[in-house]
């Protein structure tokens, strides 16, 4: 397995529980931020990195990720892993920090963040985006090998999908050329695998709003773009189970590897990506049959086993993730076919199916009991005193990739073997002093000196952060009219 450097973007829900709450959810989010900030767990940006995200909007924190707003919703970016335990274990450390700031400020009885990707009264969405660097030698522009990484992600949710009640059909633009397109009756659907199927309209596109794709085409490095692409997907649903998550971006970066070395299997490629994903999600009886390209019917099952013995033969032995993924791999597809029950505390859908049918059962109720929305999104809830994942993990039913003590680490401290960790050295010296500053993923720049690159993300930078900084005056008051001139 190559040497990855991964991330992961989380866009939290954000639900009030008291009617007469004070405050409602935008401003709950800023006021979650801003106490964030405020505890010195970071520093906020102090110049415009976009239209929408003026100075204040968010920053970098101790630990190498950001903390900052995204179209009303607080939203976490891991910093740079260089392995999944890393990955698993600063992803956690996000939530822990959000629903900390939340418990500080006594609302954790009234608001509830939720780590799901769909409203379900209103049918809006908000993402989890995987980021994977690949070499710049990646053939990321040819169409076979984005219609067998689309082939991969839209069978994939058969493990990855975190399950959800009921459907929507919003209805976005499909292409240009197919713009006048009408689509089906919404048809009544009482669960699905994936929260995120009913909204990914296409199979490619640059956007990543409105008119969503399976493979997003953006190139937007955050490197050096003479070495490196960066691969930024917003397909994939939040996970709640360390298991699913790991296994989600690990099969993912093996899929991409397989693409790389030229031996994934053109014949995996499906003859309608897009219809196949939401077809696979709202499958009630779990068979999830698909068609290939080529017109022969198959099942993702069976396709995901295709792509996992590809794997096996090419990958294993390659790294200590490598295995650890294909093992974990194996284990999920096998115990597939034996149904939900079997896969609780590794598939984030089948322990929530498990759990609501058990209750459904228990009170003699039915899908479309208000009781059970409620349930589902409880699943999702970060407070460990009420989320029902929680239960899961506290009975040693949840498999887990990384430890608590270690979470708690990683909220304060950066992981090591990237660049984050001398981006984190340069957030906790900035904490501590009134310069100006202006910090990007690739780099910053503090008073008016010369800009610090760090465009290779596997590079520390650390020793050559701390000399600059010992170099520099770092208690020279900041002229915030001149400084960005």
């Amino acid at each position: 397995m190559k040497r990855r450097i991964y991330g992961i973007e989380t866009e939290y829900g954000l639900l009030i529980k008291e009617e007469d709450f004070k405050y409602g959810p935008i401003d709950v989010a800023v006021r979650i931020k801003n106490h964030i900030f405020d505890q010195k767990q970071g520093v906020l940006d102090l110049h415009y990195r976009a239209n929408d995200e003026p100075p204040g909007n968010g920053g970098f924190l101790a630990n190498g990720g950001r903390i900052y707003l995204d179209m009303g919703h607080l939203e976490y970016a891991s910093p740079e892993c260089s392995n999944l335990v890393d990955l698993i274990t600063f992803d956690r450390a996000g939530d822990e920090i959000v629903q900390k700031a939340l418990e500080e400020l006594g609302w954790s009885e009234q608001v509830a963040f939720i780590k799901n990707n769909v409203d379900l009264e209103t049918n809006a969405t908000f993402g989890c985006h995987e980021n994977y660097l690949v070499s710049r030698a990646f053939q990321f522009d040819n169409r076979e090998n984005l219609r067998l990484l689309a082939s991969f992600l839209v069978t994939r949710q058969i493990y990855a999908g975190a399950g959800r009640t009921g459907a929507c059909n919003p209805q976005p633009f499909r292409d240009w050329d197919d713009i006048h397109q009408t689509r089906k009756d919404e048809e009544k659907v009482n669960f699905q695998i994936s929260q995120r199927a009913d909204h990914i309209p296409n199979e490619f596109y640059r956007w990543v709003q409105y008119n969503r794709a399976i493979v997003n085409t953006r190139d937007e490095q955050l490197s050096d773009p003479s070495k490196y692409r960066r691969i930024h997907l917003l397909v994939g649903d939040s996970n709640m189970s360390e298991f699913a998550c790991a296994l989600k971006m690990g099969t993912t970066s093996l899929m991409m590897e397989l693409i790389e070395l030229g031996v994934a299997n053109p014949e995996w490629i499906l003859s309608n990506s897009v219809d196949t994903m939401r077809d696979i999600s709202r499958d009630p009886e779990f068979k999830w049959e698909i068609t290939l390209r080529d017109g022969k019917p198959t099942t993702a099952l069976e396709l995901q086993w295709g792509m996992l013995q590809a794997g096996k033969k090419y990958l294993a032995g390659s790294s200590s993730d490598a295995d650890w993924v294909l093992e974990a791999w194996e284990s999920v597809l096998t115990d597939m076919p034996k149904g939900p029950e079997a896969l609780i505390g590794r598939v984030d859908w089948a322990s929530k199916y498990w759990l609501l049918t058990e209750f459904m059962k228990s009170e003699n109720v039915g899908w479309q009991d208000p009781w059970i929305k409620s349930l589902d999104l409880e699943f999702h809830n970060l407070n460990k005193a009420h989320g029902l994942y929680w239960g899961l993990e506290a009975n040693g039913d949840a498999h887990r990739k990384t430890s608590d003590e270690a979470i708690r680490f990683a909220m304060s401290s950066a992981p090591k073997g990237t660049r984050a960790d001398g981006r984190g050295e340069l957030v906790k010296t900035l904490l501590e002093c009134q310069t100006g500053y202006l910090i990007d993923w690739i780099g910053f720049r503090l008073n008016k000196e010369e800009p610090f690159l760090m465009l290779d993300p596997f590079v520390s930078y650390k020793k050559e952060i701390q000399e600059y900084l010992r170099r520099m005056d770092l208690q020279e008051p900041f002229d915030g009219k001149n400084y960005f001139r």
